[in-house]
């Protein structure tokens, strides 16, 4: 009988409810962001522009992966690309000469098969004008490179009794011919001091064999970056970080970088740009708040002194106030709130708690390895320089210590309840902040999720092992097809390390004032679409997280003496999608398709006349959820 493989999750460990962390660096959305620093340049370059040359920049956070060894990668995959890119342009140089200027005839079809991708366009279904310039560059191409190979055939096998054949005539104007017509646009008389019409048989099989030692190039090229993602990006052994040769790079400046990363990425202190606080979170899913009266309950007076004891072991000296006891509703403050909701939430760990105790510890849901911690966000504006922001325990502990209660604007403390589900593929974060102003309770609940890394690199292992196993002669077709672009490909990636290398040098990013991240390693890596499977499980851990937050909320104010109906009815309706619609006048429309008018002082259309109002009341809870970017949603 076959058996299905089933990919292997990480398991239990300590009890029921736990299970074994994995470290970030060893996780599969590392790997393959690893992977595609070797498959993508664009990435490669941005990684590189975002984590090593601004140096100035704090990094992101970094939800399930680890930025730094994703720089490692990247630098790895340069130095790679710069040594063969540069053996390739050392190929063309030295073939000048020796073949007497005659492989400058491939100039032209060389120029012609660059361009062709760069008309066709990037999009998968382009204009048909695009694709119809793409194809008449590529077939005059290649049609091109079939003219030149006849002529250096014609020239290489020539005797030198004079016609079109020999040699002394083939690329000069002592003839009459076809070799008439090209040799004058690329080989004028004198090129490197020599005379093209003293063109030789052996310097036509230089030209010859010039795209011959190219295509060698551009396999071995690629041949190398397989065995490196079949090698040390394998999923055996990419998990021994210690053992990665990219990690063990010399480099002041990358080991340097790389301390200040794996110190930032992962902490709860969150330095921002003004711009984009949540850079690192993912996209922005559904977020929504609410607002509700704190009104007595009419039972408040009954507070027995044992529940109001119990309150106050979860609350903070100042909360429970001289109401805790028992004389009426406890004034609530913001870490009540989250204190109620932190083991509401973190319960969700737990499996069902029916079969054996091995029935439990064979769940493999990935809510088990639900984190939740509490976050600070910290404006960068105004930091002296990025070794002084306060990273450490007792910086934190102090910020969070002003900022759970203050409500400011630039300070803002988060609960933050994270989920890492498929390889950390797919990251659900949901960020909570409670605040109590003036005897209202704020809820806001910003969720934000990381799509899937790109199709490109979760094909790494395919391409790698496609390629290995690949026999000699498709290997030798696909670099011979390959070879027609490698003379652009190696300019422009030796212009691209050449930017790169000055901007270090002369940009002064080193001394510069600190900034916060303008990108994420991970966003940048992320498509925008999602399997079926993958949208139900976000829907799954966002309904699941959102109804214990709102759980614990309402225990909260109910065992603070506080009225519940309100909210319970609120946010019942917010979390559905809905707006709660506390009073209106006039004429109300549901569903789809309506078309309301009314009296003379009434509205129309939704839009409220003088004595009618239409939408929400001046108490309503709002549900604010924009629209998901073009490809998420189905």
């Amino acid at each position: 009988m076959t058996r299905t493989h089933v990919p292997q999750q990480s398991g239990p460990e300590g009890g029921p409810g736990a299970v074994a962390p994995r470290h970030p660096s060893a996780s599969e959305a590392t790997r393959l962001l690893c992977a595609g620093t070797y498959l993508d340049p664009v990435y490669r370059d941005a990684v590189i522009d975002e984590l090593y040359v601004h140096e100035e920049r704090l990094a992101a956070p970094s939800l399930g992966f680890d930025a730094a060894r994703v720089l490692a990668h990247a630098l790895r995959a340069r130095r790679i690309e710069l040594a063969w890119a540069g053996a390739v342009l050392l190929l063309w140089i030295v073939s000048v000469p020796l073949s007497s200027g005659l492989t400058l005839l491939y100039l032209l079809p060389v120029v012609l098969l660059s361009l062709a991708p760069y008309a066709r366009g990037r999009a998968a279904r382009p204009p048909w004008y695009r694709r119809f310039a793409g194809w008449l560059l590529r077939w005059y191409g290649r049609l091109s490179v079939v003219l030149v190979g006849v002529l250096l055939l014609v020239t290489a096998f020539g005797d030198d009794s004079g016609g079109y054949g020999g040699s002394p005539y083939a690329f000069s104007g002592g003839s009459s011919g076809l070799g008439d017509t090209v040799a004058p646009a690329f080989l004028p008389d004198g090129l490197f001091g020599q005379s093209t019409s003293a063109a030789q048989p052996i310097h036509a099989w230089v030209a010859l064999a010039l795209p011959f030692v190219l295509a060698w190039a551009v396999g071995a090229q690629l041949g190398q970056i397989a065995r490196v993602l079949a090698t040390d990006l394998s999923r055996d052994r990419f998990p021994d970080a210690a053992a990665d040769p990219a990690e063990r790079a010399e480099g002041g400046r990358f080991q340097r970088l790389r301390h200040r990363i794996r110190t930032e990425q992962h902490g709860p202190l969150v330095m921002y740009r003004a711009a984009d606080p949540f850079c690192g979170a993912g996209t922005p899913y559904e977020t929504w708040s609410l607002s509700v009266e704190l009104r007595p309950r009419k039972d408040a007076a009954q507070i027995t002194k044992g529940a109001a004891a119990d309150l106050a072991k979860n609350t903070t000296p100042a909360a429970t106030g001289t109401d805790a006891a028992g004389g009426g509703p406890v004034p609530l403050d913001n870490d009540t709130v989250l204190q109620r909701i932190i083991p509401l939430v973190e319960a969700l760990r737990v499996p069902s708690a029916y079969g054996s105790p091995q029935a439990a510890a064979a769940v493999r849901d990935r809510l088990r390895e639900l984190e939740v911690d509490e976050c600070v966000f910290l404006p960068v504006a105004g930091l002296p320089s990025r070794d002084a922001a306060p990273y450490g325990p007792e910086g934190f502990a102090a910020h969070r210590a002003r900022a759970v209660e203050e409500g400011g604007e630039t300070r803002r403390h988060f609960l933050r309840i994270r989920v890492g589900g498929w390889g950390e593929g797919i990251v659900t974060t949901v960020f909570v902040r409670v605040h109590t102003q003036g005897g209202m309770l704020m809820l806001e609940v910003a969720p934000h999720v990381l799509w899937p890394v790109r199709a490109l690199y979760q094909e790494a292992d395919r391409i790698a092992h496609r390629y290995r196993h690949n026999n000699p002669f498709g290997k030798a077709v696909w670099a011979l097809a390959q070879t027609p672009r490698s003379a652009g490909r190696a300019v422009a990636s030796l212009g691209r390390g050449a930017v790169s290398a000055w901007s270090v040098l002369t940009g002064g990013h080193g001394g510069a004032l600190p900034d916060g991240p303008a990108a994420s390693v991970r966003e940048l890596g992320s498509d925008s679409d999602a399997s079926l499977f993958q949208e139900m499980d976000v829907t799954r851990y966002l309904k699941s997280i959102q109804d214990r937050v709102a759980g614990g909320v309402r225990t909260a104010l109910y065992e603070a003496g506080w009225q519940t109906d309100e909210f319970e009815q609120r946010i019942v309706n917010v979390t559905n999608g809905g707006v709660f619609i506390e009073s209106a006048q006039g004429a109300i429309g549901i569903g789809d398709h309506n078309t309301i008018s009314s009296g003379g002082l009434g509205g129309v259309g939704g839009v409220p006349g003088p004595g009618g109002a239409a939408g929400a009341g001046p108490q309503a809870g709002k549900a604010d959820r924009p629209a998901k970017p073009a490809g998420t949603g189905r």
